[in-house]
């Protein structure tokens, strides 16, 4: 059972590990450090900040590395991508101080927030998470499949703030707690509800982005979105139970029925058509429920493998 410390006092003088998760972000990353140095300085000058190469295909590697010299700089790169969330976890991981903050490199994260996160800090709250409070940049597409997402997140265990993402602010404590979960299935956004902690929400309106091309697809959307029902509820499961028994009864009623027109008018070969839409419906039915149990199981074989989130190819910081 993890116990977290308790904190009576925010100090004035912090060491502030910021988390930068980067998959083919050469174009803007020189100028997104620079600016995120230039708003960090005044905040606090002990600072860090984690560069996580989730599987770059471009120069991101190299513009990274460029920027060891000019310090306060770690470079950590994967073997492979293995995704945001692994990203993520990887800079928490390694992120050694008293509060951790992440953060996109693409400018779309205002840094000028940055100032207000740290001062809900100092007065006394655990996490501060960004709230998108306009999307009329985003596609029709994406907004609708946002929309869906938050929605079937409102059936998880925990409550998920909708248009909450990973631009966080995250006490020493939250860090520990995160690092404490084992689970090899992360889904962010769930785990920051789970562990709890006094939290607050800061609303923002997404920066345009400065370079290159978001990853965002309907598949990591609905990636996702199974991730984050099976991780964080049993709705899925609970509604084909139902379903399970709704069917029977009234297989139960029809079979009554049956019996009584076999007595009252004898028995009779009609019905077919009937008998087969029934058939091909229960079957759709069985192969869907058998899906939806397939999804848990998948899970849980992926948890009991016990392999690591992420695999670290090189890890190199400023001197």
């Amino acid at each position: 059972m993890y116990k977290a410390p308790i904190a009576s006092f925010r100090p004035l003088q912090f060491k502030l590990s910021i988390v930068v998760p980067c998959h083919n972000e050469a174009i803007h990353l020189n100028d997104f450090i620079k600016a995120l140095k230039a708003t960090v300085a005044p905040i606090t000058p002990q600072f860090e900040i984690l560069l996580i190469n989730d599987g770059s295909r471009d120069d991101t590697r190299s513009v990274a590395l460029g920027m060891l010299e000019a310090g306060q700089v770690r470079y950590i790169e994967f073997s492979r991508n293995f995704g945001k969330e692994a990203a993520l976890m990887a800079g928490i991981d390694h992120a050694d101080g008293d509060a951790v903050v992440l953060i996109d490199a693409d400018f779309q994260h205002p840094l000028e927030k940055l100032t207000e996160m740290a001062s809900l800090w100092q007065q006394g709250y655990d996490m501060i998470y960004g709230i998108i409070v306009n999307r009329s940049e985003e596609g029709l597409f994406k907004r609708l499949g946002t929309n869906l997402f938050y929605g079937l997140m409102r059936f998880s265990e925990v409550p998920i703030p909708q248009n909450a993402g990973d631009f966080r602010w995250l006490d020493r404590k939250v860090v520990q707690a995160l690092r404490s979960l084992p689970e090899r299935n992360r889904f962010m956004k769930g785990l920051y509800s789970w562990v709890g902690f006094k939290s607050v929400a800061l609303e923002f309106i997404p920066e345009e982005r400065k370079g290159g091309v978001s990853s965002f697809n309907p598949s990591r959307l609905i990636s996702l979105a199974l991730a984050g029902l099976t991780s964080f509820s049993t709705m899925p499961l609970r509604i084909w139970t139902a379903l399970g028994f709704i069917v029977s009864i009234m297989a139960i009623l029809y079979g009554i029925y049956i019996i009584y027109l076999t007595i009252t008018e004898g028995n009779s070969v009609s019905g077919w058509p009937t008998l087969t839409v029934a058939l091909m419906f229960f079957s759709g039915v069985q192969l869907f429920s058998i899906g939806i149990l397939g999804e848990y199981i998948a899970r849980i074989f992926n948890e009991v493998k016990q392999r690591p989130l992420y695999v670290i190819a090189d890890d190199q910081s400023s001197q």
